[in-house]
């Protein structure tokens, strides 16, 4: 998936730096990853530890995390599901097609008249089989997630489902086809949640605790409002001219919160090993992260010159570098 702070470039130098401070051997340790997002980090230790828990408060993240983190075991005939979903006969006028694509009668053009229609198609066929108890927790989990990722692959976006684009560009013209979203096999039992992190961190303990929050003031609950709505494909009113729903905006992307926030999951957590994922543009300055992860105990950190994520043209963005300097820091208590 096409997504903002993704880490997934960055897994070479997040991992070797745990590796430094904790140690190789991390099969005797329960590592967090407490801002999932799409799971790359959890994915990353889910064979390497004890066991993962995993939280994000946007409710795609949550399904994606599902099926790629708790899900550890086979699941039997899960491609003949696919294959069926595949060739349902498509469904008309379902909530996708109606409010996010043009021919549903609105301008707006997130998907092709065709995906929109398959997406809603499949997406029912998926509930329909949960609700009759055709299939449980497990192969609805890893349906909804392939069905995330097949979609957003297609979506006639720049990158981010804060506006879509006027002309269907070549990628979102393809025809959806339902692709498998296959999981690490392991012996180990995992955790996903899908809480508010300074909620959660007060239930839950562990080693290794990562964090990967927003850095700026964009919101993900805005940004992947889509994703969430294809996750959950409940009923409401689209406002506006992007077609959101109500969400809940992350004092984490607020510049006047975001220290608050930051030290009270810090106070609160029983992790012994602290790492922190943040950048030079972030709300909150490096002298300031790093004075309040000081108070709780031994703090170092590391860095690294990275290539920006560019969402939008150059004269349009408050900073014009085309590499970040991206920061790990580390809390040893």
């Amino acid at each position: 998936m096409n997504y903002i702070g993704s880490k997934y470039k960055l897994m070479p130098f997040i991992k070797d730096n745990i590796h430094n401070v904790v140690g190789k051997d991390l099969s005797d340790k329960v590592f967090c990853d407490i801002f999932a997002g799409t799971g790359i980090v959890g994915r990353t230790f889910k064979k390497h530890t004890k066991k993962v828990i995993s939280n994000d408060f946007e409710y795609y993240s949550f399904v994606l995390n599902k099926n790629y983190i708790e899900n550890h075991k086979e699941i039997p005939d899960k491609q003949e599901y696919i294959a069926e979903l595949n060739q349902l006969p498509l469904v008309e006028n379902g909530f996708i097609y109606k409010n996010y694509c043009v021919g549903g009668g609105t301008d707006r053009q997130y998907f092709s008249d065709y995906n929109g229609k398959k997406i809603d198609t499949i997406r029912q066929g998926i509930e329909i089989w949960k609700k009759s108890g055709k299939i449980n927790d497990k192969l609805y989990y890893f349906l909804l997630a392939s069905l995330i990722e097949s979609a957003d692959k297609l979506a006639n976006t720049a990158s981010v489902y804060g506006a879509y684009l006027k002309q269907l560009k070549k990628s979102a013209q393809k025809e959806i086809n339902l692709e498998p979203a296959n999981f690490e096999i392991n012996d180990n039992d995992h955790q996903v949640f899908n809480e508010d992190c300074n909620t959660l961190i007060q239930k839950i303990e562990g080693d290794i605790l990562y964090l990967d929050p927003p850095y700026n003031e964009r919101q993900y609950g805005a940004n992947y409002h889509l994703l969430n709505t294809i996750a959950k494909y409940d009923n409401f009113v689209p406002n506006g001219k992007t077609g959101l729903p109500k969400y809940q905006k992350s004092a984490w992307c607020s510049r006047d919160k975001v220290a608050n926030e930051f030290e009270n999951l810090i106070k609160n957590a029983k992790f012994k090993y602290i790492f922190l994922s943040y950048n030079n543009e972030g709300l909150m300055s490096m002298e300031t992260t790093g004075k309040i992860m000081s108070k709780y105990g031994r703090y170092d950190l590391f860095s690294v010159d990275y290539q920006r994520f560019k969402a939008d043209k150059d004269e349009n963005r408050n900073h014009k570098a085309d590499k970040t300097k991206e920061y790990l820091h580390v809390l040893e208590r």
